[in-house]
């Protein structure tokens, strides 16, 4: 997969010598692709991302991948802030209100291969914007396709069986969710895992957040050993 160079004026250094560790995906929320461009490159609205796929799949970069974007804002994952100093954004033009295309999602599985060979990145640091901003952010949304990701090994999926509502919030901080309410949390586990879920946090949602703690544990005990 080639990205188009596209060079956008908004990002900086990294900072504290920190280098991609995670992988943030967004939704534009846009009418096109043109105009979603156009103010990620914009100086006056200190916004970017690293990469922006179109609907049938061009890829264009806009920061290089060594480059601080500014994409994230303010949130935390892992329990650390500053994620555009540790992360790599890529924006899918969407509008909120149809399924990503075959094409955008094949261009998308193929650049996050090559992002996982040239940084050493594994499947667990793929993550929402929701995710690590949830009182603020929804994107990608309830339509995108988490699952096909995580068939690729290019983003995690729960094995749930069973869980304990007493730990959801517990469970959902090792995972890596910032520390928010408990009702932020479960929209963002929700919004990722369980769209079509609604009213109060059950144990299936529970179930979700113990499988995803427990092995996102064993994989940072795996990566020191």
């Amino acid at each position: 997969m080639e990205a188009r160079p596209h060079p956008s004026p908004n990002f900086g250094e990294r900072k504290g010598g920190l280098t991609p560790e995670l992988v943030v995906l967004h939704y534009t929320g846009m009418a096109s692709a043109a105009e979603a461009v156009a103010l990620l490159c914009d100086p006056a609205s200190e916004v970017s991302a690293h990469y922006v796929i179109d609907e049938v799949g061009g890829v264009l970069q806009l920061v290089p991948e060594e480059a601080r974007a500014w994409h994230a804002g303010a949130g935390a994952w892992r329990g650390l802030g500053d994620v555009n100093s540790r992360s790599i954004g890529i924006e899918l033009v969407n509008t909120a209100r149809h399924p990503f295309p075959e094409p955008q999602m094949r261009a998308l599985e193929a650049l996050l291969n090559g992002i996982f060979a040239r940084w050493g990145m594994g499947p667990e640091g793929v993550i929402a914007h929701s995710d690590m901003a949830p009182a603020r952010k929804v994107d990608p949304g309830v339509r995108f396709d988490w699952r096909r990701l995580a068939l690729a090994g290019l983003s995690v999926w729960p094995e749930a069986a069973a869980g304990d509502v007493a730990r959801f919030v517990t469970d959902a901080r090792a995972f890596g969710y910032p520390d928010v309410a408990p009702e932020l949390i479960l929209q963002a586990v929700r919004l990722r895992f369980r769209p079509w879920a609604s009213g109060p946090l059950t144990a299936e949602d529970a179930a979700i957040v113990a499988d995803l703690a427990r092995r996102f544990q064993i994989d940072r005990a795996g990566a020191k050993a």
